[in-house]
C-alpha cells in the first residue's frame, strides 16, 4: 500500500512540474543611429506554454539588425523571466 501511495505522489509531482503556464519573455531593444542610442524594454506573454518551449521562442526573438542604407543598428536581447 505504501508503494502505491508513493508512486501516486511521484506521478502527481512530475505532472505538476511540467504543466503549461503563462510565461513572460523580457526583451531589451537598443537602437544606435550615429552617436545616439535608444533603449526600450518590453514583455511578451505566452499563454499555456511549457518552460522549454517558451525558452526556445524567446531565444528566437534575440537578434541584431543592421541597415545598409544608413548607420543604424538595432540589437534585441530577450530572456525568459
Amino acid at each position: 500500500m505504501k508503494k502505491i501511495t508513493l508512486l501516486a505522489i511521484a506521478v502527481v509531482a512530475i505532472s505538476l512540474a511540467s504543466c503549461k503556464k503563462e510565461r513572460e519573455c523580457e526583451c531589451t531593444s537598443t537602437t544606435v543611429a550615429g552617436t545616439s542610442s535608444t533603449t526600450s524594454t518590453y514583455t511578451v506573454k505566452y499563454a499555456k506554454i511549457s518552460k522549454g518551449d517558451a525558452k526556445t521562442v524567446c531565444a528566437k526573438t534575440t537578434n541584431v539588425n543592421t541597415y545598409t542604407g544608413g548607420s543604424s543598428t538595432t540589437t534585441r536581447d530577450c530572456k525568459l523571466k
